[in-house]
């Protein structure tokens, strides 16, 4: 079994005489499924002075886009504030929530996609932490869908957002110790220069080519609608869908490998799909009524994904070729989601989720799967050189 973070840390004096901070959320477990906020509590010569819970909460009792209130949490009794609320600025901890501490902590598993927000999480508190001079510490945590393909694009300047606070790739590779010290290093040494007082507490074990089957870890879901960890294989692709008008499964047992619209035909969907050949994927056309979320309480029309081989898989352009064929089928009744997005009102989604506004653009204009793929590769490989010296594993 891979050793992580969290058992490395407990094992040690590391945190011993500290007044402690902690960013935590339902993966915050150790193999045993203890978690880490009780085994803090818990700790000789540690002290818990206060809990931060990102996007869904530090026990993850919150759903999409729900926001948090301040509280305190029922099995230790100490402090909980929301990293998670209605303005940008409650994105980052707060001076008076970090006063007294000699240390911020940060263990949460992340998706291994950009979109997801827990790194540009804690990417905000390491800049808080550099600020107060704390010491950061990263427990670090398997890459799920492994630590060696990067795909899609990176975030230009003017497309920031708690979906791309940095120049990115959708599918980064780096697990949360590797996105720390990318962001924490020098700009001269292709960092982003945050320069924080950074601690990594690495895994053992931990090769760049497992998927998370291949850790023998159990699988928390790191969000209420990550249930398994093929929905985290096809997410650097599907949420895409979160750009459109298009359903990405939200409000059904299968997030994100369901997908459609009332308006769809599924079966000409997925004889589309699968004409494209894209590897290491099926498409089955199917029906489903969303509970909540876009046409909740309507039957939709559409595909569901199912992955032949994880490997394989390349979910960008898998992502890329759904909103295609989709928008292919009625153009008229496709649309660009237009509402406000992750705290930005005057960006398209679509624009925030690739980084700029050229994917859109080429849809509209029609241009191919493969086109609009090839479009990212000039942008990915700096991104790809840059990475390499903050590797860990």
């Amino acid at each position: 079994m891979v050793k992580l973070g969290i058992t490395r840390l407990l094992q040690s004096r590391m945190l011993r005489g500290l007044r402690v901070g902690a960013i935590l959320n339902p993966t915050s477990v150790d193999p045993e499924l203890r978690h880490l906020a009780d085994l803090l509590h818990q700790a000789k010569g540690v002290k818990l002075q206060v809990l931060f819970g990102p996007e869904h909460g530090v026990r993850g009792d919150v759903q999409y886009l729900e926001e948090i209130g301040a509280s305190v949490d029922p099995a230790t009794g100490v402090p909980e504030h929301s990293l998670y609320g209605k303005e940008f600025a409650s994105l980052t901890p707060r001076d008076e929530h970090l006063a007294n501490l000699d240390a911020l902590l940060f263990d949460v598993q992340d998706v291994g996609s950009r979109y997801y927000t827990y790194f540009a999480t804690m990417g905000l508190a390491m800049r808080a932490a550099a600020k107060r001079k704390l010491r950061f510490v990263v427990l670090d945590r398997p890459n799920p869908i492994g630590g060696i393909a990067v795909e899609g694009g990176v975030v230009h300047p003017g497309f920031e957002s708690f979906v791309g606070l940095w120049p990115v790739a959708t599918r980064h590779g780096l697990t949360a110790g590797e996105y720390a010290r990318l962001l924490n290093g020098p700009v001269a040494d292709g960092g982003f220069g945050t320069g924080c007082d950074l601690q990594v507490v690495e895994m053992e074990g931990w090769k760049r080519d497992m998927l998370y089957g291949d850790t023998r870890l159990p699988w928390v879901m790191p969000s209420p609608n990550m249930p398994t960890l093929d929905t985290a294989l096809v997410y650097p692709g599907m949420c895409l869908l979160e750009g459109t008008n298009l359903s990405e499964g939200r409000g059904t047992t299968r997030p994100f490998e369901l997908w459609g619209a009332p308006w769809l035909n599924g079966l000409r969907l997925a004889e589309a799909l699968a004409g494209e050949k894209l590897p290491g994927v099926r498409f089955r056309p199917c029906a489903f009524t969303p509970t909540w979320d876009k046409h909740r309480g309507e039957r939709c029309h559409g595909v569901q994904v199912h992955i032949a081989d994880a490997r394989a898989l390349q979910p960008v352009r898998l992502g890329v070729a759904c909103i295609v064929y989709a928008r292919a089928q009625d153009p008229s009744r496709f649309r660009w989601r237009t509402e406000k997005y992750e705290f930005v009102e005057n960006i398209p989604a679509i624009d925030l989720l690739t980084g700029s506004a050229d994917f859109r653009a080429g849809v509209e204009a029609g241009r191919s799967v493969a086109d609009l793929c090839a479009a990212w590769d000039a942008a990915r490989a700096p991104f790809e050189k840059r990475r390499r010296a903050f590797l860990l594993y």
